[in-house]
């Protein structure tokens, strides 16, 4: 099959986000009732509900004052900050790696200049990828609208914008005014049958869960010492592994986005004793993410913990028939496991700002589109 053809079907397969008024309701409460910093430690943000044309999302305000921020919330930390840090993934090219610091460094003012930092964020679930609900043109017209006249000095910004999920949401947005800045290169596993065509990877995995010493932990046995023990293993690897960038979900927050329904969470432990490994899944409509992975990075690369958590979570889409985006990162783990590539976007309305921010926008959207995405995919950042 072309890639054209499995893009199409990958697509028709999609089902739409839901964003249940509940799940809205119960998501803005914790952040409205727990002081944010208490839920995700290095993030500064106000959490509210909005309302328009029948549909409900969590947003955020943000200024830019708060930063350096957690990049969820921050363009500058995103754009900058977290590029110069994956720059890592090119040690073994020094020369190349200087060239793209340098590159970075020269659009920075630029970055500074949108003050994107100033921003009111539709959709945003504080996840590092947040589902986005098919939005047709009148329902984007409406929303532009009604932000735009609330907040006349914030750029009005929608994260995770992929194109095999969002087409036609990405092309009612653009319809509407607002900019495409391509951010990362995402996976998308969406081979949603009752027996999905397994990869050679996908069957050892399945192998090593089945024979593995370790016991599975299910949604509802969780305690208060698994929250605790989750923090640490998420931050094993992302916070100590990748980059400490990336959200710091604290213990608390673990506890109470699962305690509330949220989120569902899996793991393995050793025979009646500590958690090893954890995920964290995030199940809205008919798509899933997997906003906490976590493991004990100590043990040997050889017990598959990290393969393991990613099985459990391809099984969970897998016999509910969703679609699983599998966000960034390991490009050839997930390649290998099924996962198509698709290139996500952050889309920015600056059509109600100053015209130095609206250029400065409008720069970032050529340069990203005309260097950042053949690098994106060139390097499967």
């Amino acid at each position: 099959m072309s890639s054209a053809a499995m893009m199409e079907r990958l697509v028709r397969q999609a089902d739409r986000v839901e964003n249940k008024p509940a799940n809205v309701a119960a998501f803005v409460n914790l952040f409205n009732e727990i002081p944010v910093c208490d839920l995700v430690a290095n993030l500064k943000t106000e959490v509210e509900t909005f309302e328009v044309a029948g549909r409900i999302f969590p947003l955020t305000l943000n200024d830019a004052d708060e930063a350096p921020n957690c990049y969820i919330c921050c363009p500058t930390s995103a754009y900058i900050d977290y590029a110069v840090d994956e720059t890592r993934n090119f040690a073994a090219h020094p020369l190349l790696r200087r060239v793209l610091k340098a590159l970075i460094g020269a659009c920075a003012p630029l970055v500074r200049a949108s003050a994107l930092d100033r921003q009111a964020q539709l959709n945003n679930w504080l996840y590092s990828t947040n589902p986005v609900p098919l939005l047709d043109r009148p329902t984007v017209a409406s929303l532009r609208s009604v932000l735009t006249a609330r907040f006349r000095d914030r750029a009005i910004v929608i994260r995770s914008l992929n194109d095999v999920a969002d087409p036609a949401t990405i092309a009612a947005l653009k319809a509407e005014g607002f900019r495409m800045l391509a951010a990362r290169q995402v996976y998308i596993f969406a081979d949603r049958s009752a027996a999905p065509a397994m990869t050679s990877d996908m069957k050892r995995d399945r192998a090593r869960l089945r024979k593995t010493p370790f016991e599975r932990v299910g949604n509802g046995d969780f305690t208060e010492a698994d929250y605790a023990r989750a923090e640490l293993l998420y931050n094993m690897l992302y916070l100590d592994k990748y980059t400490p960038l990336n959200p710091h979900y604290t213990a608390r927050y673990i506890a109470e986005m699962h305690l509330r329904g949220i989120i569902s969470l899996a793991g393995l432990r050793r025979p009646g004793g500590e958690l090893v490994a954890v995920t964290g899944l995030f199940e809205n409509g008919g798509t899933l993410t997997q906003p906490i992975v976590g493991y004990d990075t100590g043990l040997p690369v050889g017990e598959g913990l990290y393969r393991m958590a990613m099985a459990l979570a391809q099984d969970h889409a897998t016999a509910r028939g969703l679609f699983f985006n599998m966000s960034a990162g390991a490009a050839e783990f997930k390649r290998r496991r099924g996962a198509v590539a698709a290139i996500e976007y952050n889309a920015v309305y600056a059509g109600h700002l100053a015209l130095r921010r609206r250029v400065a926008i409008r720069v970032m959207e050529t340069v990203l589109a005309l260097v950042g995405i053949p690098l994106l995919r060139r390097f499967e950042l």
